[in-house]
């Protein structure tokens, strides 16, 4: 299928060029293992997008090709309007490309506030600079204080991150992948291990920063309220492979999508 032809991920959104974030053909394999399988995926800009699939799909693998922690046997990762296939990890900040991760990556004998602070120092000067402590610091001081009050953390800027709760932990990972001005957003599983409350309040948050900063994200989440209440579109991931990109509504209603993984959400619902 040529760039210029519609493809069944969004008719609208053919050529990849075009889009905030795309892959065509990206495939990973482990041996006799095909975890991603030719994904040809469109997400315009400013979009939540929904990852969702039963354990073993092949969602965060997506998002390590997506980021380039792996490599891909095949295809192609698309940033911007700009092949990154072939570009380093480390450049994804320089890129605006960023990452929260399901187990917190924190510098946990750090404060809050020092967490963010480095981030977004190093993102601004480069992870080898010798001005971390230096004249650069006050400017990423302000803009980590800035992202503490933007994500709730403002009370607990001087805490040190192993002292956060739970929640503060997962609202400090997504105050530090902010840190880096991106203008792509990656969340893995933001919500886990939250009880109802502070899920609610962690999705409410990511819907406003996406609205109020400009960003497009892309979300893997198990918690289908929370998918279904934010996310302008879903894909559905089963063996590797989308079974089903569409709004909340549309993938709710594919039967082929309630066989593989809803397990009779419509009904439900």
């Amino acid at each position: 299928m040529s760039d210029g032809e519609a493809r069944p991920d969004h008719p609208a959104e053919s050529r990849p060029e075009d889009a905030a974030l795309a892959t065509r053909g990206l495939t990973r394999s482990f041996g006799a293992l095909v975890a991603v399988d030719a994904v040809d995926m469109s997400v315009p800009e400013g979009e939540l997008r929904a990852i969702i699939g039963p354990n073993g799909a092949g969602k965060t693998t997506l998002f390590n090709l997506i980021m380039r922690t792996i490599h891909p046997s095949d295809g192609t990762v698309w940033l911007g309007g700009r092949d990154i296939t072939d570009t380093s990890e480390q450049r994804s900040p320089h890129l605006g490309l960023a990452r929260s991760f399901q187990s917190n990556q924190l510098f946990t004998n750090l404060t809050a506030l020092e967490n963010v602070r480095i981030v977004a120092q190093t993102a601004q000067a480069g992870p080898f600079s010798l001005d971390l402590l230096g004249r650069g610091k006050s400017v990423a001081e302000a803009e980590a204080t800035r992202l503490l009050e933007r994500t709730g953390l403002e009370g607990n800027a001087d805490v040190e991150a192993t002292n956060l709760s739970h929640g503060d932990q997962r609202r400090l990972g997504i105050a530090m992948a902010l840190a880096t001005d991106p203008d792509v957003l990656l969340l893995d599983e933001p919500t886990s291990g939250m009880g109802p409350t502070e899920t609610r309040a962690t999705a409410d948050l990511i819907d406003a920063v996406r609205s109020e900063l400009g960003l497009t994200v892309l979300l893997i989440e198990h918690d289908m309220d929370i998918v279904l209440s934010i996310a302008d579109r879903i894909s559905v991931l089963n063996q590797g492979t989308v079974l089903k990109t569409g709004t909340p509504d549309e993938v709710q209603a594919d039967d082929s999508v309630q066989e593989a993984y809803l397990g009779g959400m419509k009904e439900e619902l």
